[in-house]
């Protein structure tokens, strides 16, 4: 069974950081991309980052060079460490194994077959 558990949300003010983890079991990153994925209110589920099996990161424009994403292949674990954060980053915040292939569109969680997602975590940031 496929599990992935998210840690490390929480409330900020703007420009402070925080770092989410998700960790796997039933699943090995090294073989598979994840996504980052968050649900604000009003808005459409949105990937925030993703991460190759390999280590190749893509971002959002408008997290690039804020938000970066990372994995440890031995604890089965991936990062996203959020700096200079701002109150249009609060969220829901989901890891995803695999990332979703594209179109689609709804509200988090979007579930398919063979994708799994996280229990989410808020992330709440106050100006």
């Amino acid at each position: 069974e496929v599990q992935l558990v998210e840690s490390g949300g929480g409330s900020v003010q703007a420009g402070g950081s925080l770092r989410l983890s998700c960790a796997a079991s039933g699943l090995s990153f090294a073989d598979s991309d994840m996504g980052w994925y968050r649900q604000a209110p009003g808005n459409e589920c949105d990937l925030v980052a993703s991460i190759s099996g390999d280590g190749i990161a893509w971002y959002k424009a408008s997290v690039k060079g804020r938000f970066t994403i990372s994995q440890d292949k031995r604890e089965n674990t991936v990062y996203l460490q959020m700096n200079s954060l701002k109150p249009e980053d609060t969220a829901v915040y989901y890891c995803v194994a695999p990332s979703l292939d594209p179109p689609y569109s709804g509200r988090c969680p979007i579930l398919r077959t063979n994708n799994y997602w996280g229990q989410g975590t808020q992330v709440t940031v106050s100006s």
